[in-house]
C-alpha cells in the first residue's frame, strides 16, 4: 500500500473527509468530526491507527513495525511503518478497525446521519 492508495481508501468510507489541521504535512482523516487515521506527506510513509487497547498491544508484539502511536496517547493508537512485513489486506483490516471503532462510539444522532449520508 502507498500514500494514495491509503488515502483513497480512507476517503471511500461513508463520511470521511481528509484536512491538514496541525501542520501542511500531517493528513488528516475524520468521520464526521472525529479523527480516524493521520499520515505524514513527507516522510517516511507510515500511519495512525486508532485500536482497542489489548489489540494495539498485541499487534506491537507481533510486528515490529507497530510501535506505540506517535504524539499520540499510545494506549489507543498505533504507528504503523509501512513496509512489505505487512500486507494491504491486514493494513485495510487495521483501518476498518479504526474508522469503526470511531463510528461505535458515536451518538445516535451521528451514527443515524452517516447511516444517511
Amino acid at each position: 500500500m502507498n500514500i494514495e492508495d491509503f488515502r483513497n481508501y480512507c476517503l471511500d468510507k461513508k463520511g470521511v473527509s481528509e484536512s491538514f489541521p496541525f501542520d501542511e504535512t500531517t493528513l488528516v482523516f475524520k468521520v464526521l468530526d472525529k479523527m480516524f487515521a493521520l499520515t505524514d506527506t513527507e516522510n517516511e510513509f507510515s500511519i495512525n491507527l486508532k485500536c482497542e487497547p489489548e489489540k494495539a498491544i498485541m499487534l506491537r508484539e507481533q510486528f515490529s513495525n507497530v510501535k506505540p502511536g506517535f504524539h499520540m496517547n499510545k494506549k489507543h493508537w498505533n504507528t504503523i511503518t509501512i513496509t512489505n512485513n505487512i500486507s494491504n489486506s491486514l493494513l485495510i483490516e487495521w483501518i476498518d478497525d479504526s474508522y469503526n471503532l470511531i463510528v461505535s462510539k458515536m451518538t445516535k444522532k451521528n451514527k443515524e446521519l452517516l447511516k444517511n449520508m
